[in-house]
């Protein structure tokens, strides 16, 4: 893509503001900042057998892990689509299914840490008994199954109608080239627009029963109960940028047609508000807001030079006794 070009009628059109190779190079530094944090996170996770035992930890991590994937594999694809580096159909399939399932993924989790917190402020009394690891696994492997529906519509519809070659043929990946029907796409965006509708019914009955456990709550729980209401609002508000992201491409291939430098305008922005910031606010959500995660953290990241990690994670808290010394007598 150039600077300049021309409309449909053969008129100049404005030259886009920001060169391509400067939206790239920006693009690679804010995806290189984000998967560092999500790598440190994760790796934080892991060091400590506490957070194991911790449903809202386990979910935690299962989104960092599912956010990082996608980065590194959309930045993938953005840079090869730059380079017009080609792929064959049968390896941009799998590249696709799995963006697929990725995409689905973190809006998936996302409910499942509210109605975890839901159980937790809500129903204390059963917390332990609902929220545990076993469970956890199960969630996550039943998040996984819901995930792969759409995808796996979309491939079947795609292997009834293409030839054995599509498989071997080198083509740039992305998901329009899998799309072989108008109403392909229609139907991958009404599934989809269907598991976002159920999902935000789900984050606004556990917001509103939060809200109602708030005003309830005595002043001793009340500090717990509103940290609790304000994860759920940004979960919520996470989930309605991964909605917005269902929009974007019909949105752009309509301007694509009124003005080309608008559409190269559009995606870039599409792209940072879209596609990176929700996958950037787990970590701000559950990382940096989490107290005993924000210690451990914190030690990681200054190489084992907290001292505050030694005193509440690793080392008892030591108690001084009085010195007693006994003078013999005569």
């Amino acid at each position: 893509m150039q600077n300049t070009s021309k409309d449909s009628e053969g008129g100049l059109v404005l030259p886009t503001v920001i060169p391509v190779s400067v939206r790239m190079v920006i693009i690679q530094v804010l995806i290189a900042i984000f998967l560092y944090v999500n790598s440190l996170m994760i790796f934080t996770f892991f060091k400590k057998a506490a957070f194991f035992t911790k449903t809202r930890y386990i979910f935690f991590a299962h989104t960092l892990v599912c956010d990082s994937i996608f980065l590194a594999l959309t930045d993938a694809l953005l840079v090869m689509s730059f380079s017009k580096v080609t792929m064959t159909g049968g390896l941009c399939i799998f590249v696709v299914v799995i963006l697929g399932n990725l995409t689905v993924a973190t809006p998936l989790t996302l409910t499942a840490m509210s109605l975890e917190r839901y159980v937790a402020i809500c129903m204390p009394l059963r917390h332990s008994e609902l929220s545990t690891p076993m469970r956890a696994m199960y969630s996550i492997l039943l998040i996984q199954a819901l995930s792969s529906v759409i995808r796996v519509i979309m491939i079947s519809i795609l292997s009834s109608a293409v030839s054995l070659r599509f498989y071997t043929n080198p083509l740039i990946c992305s998901v329009d080239r899998l799309i072989v029907f108008p109403w392909q796409g229609d139907l991958n965006s009404a599934l989809s627009q269907l598991y976002f509708l159920v999902m935000s019914l789900i984050i606004a009955f556990t917001y509103v029963k939060i809200m109602g456990a708030a005003r309830a709550a005595s002043s001793e729980r009340k500090t717990s109960t509103n940290k609790g209401l304000r994860t759920v609002i940004l979960h919520g508000f996470q989930l309605l940028l991964c909605l917005i992201q269902l929009w974007c491409p019909l949105i752009e291939s309509t301007v694509m047609k009124i003005n080309l430098n608008l559409f190269i305008e559009l995606r870039y922005f599409d792209y940072i508000c879209f596609f990176l910031a929700p996958r950037c606010l787990s970590p701000l959500v559950y990382g940096l807001r989490d107290r005993d995660f924000m210690v451990v953290l914190k030690y990681y990241a200054l190489f084992g030079h907290s001292k505050v990690f030694h005193f509440n994670m690793d080392k008892p808290k030591l108690k001084w006794r009085k010195k007693i010394t006994c003078t013999p007598v005569g």
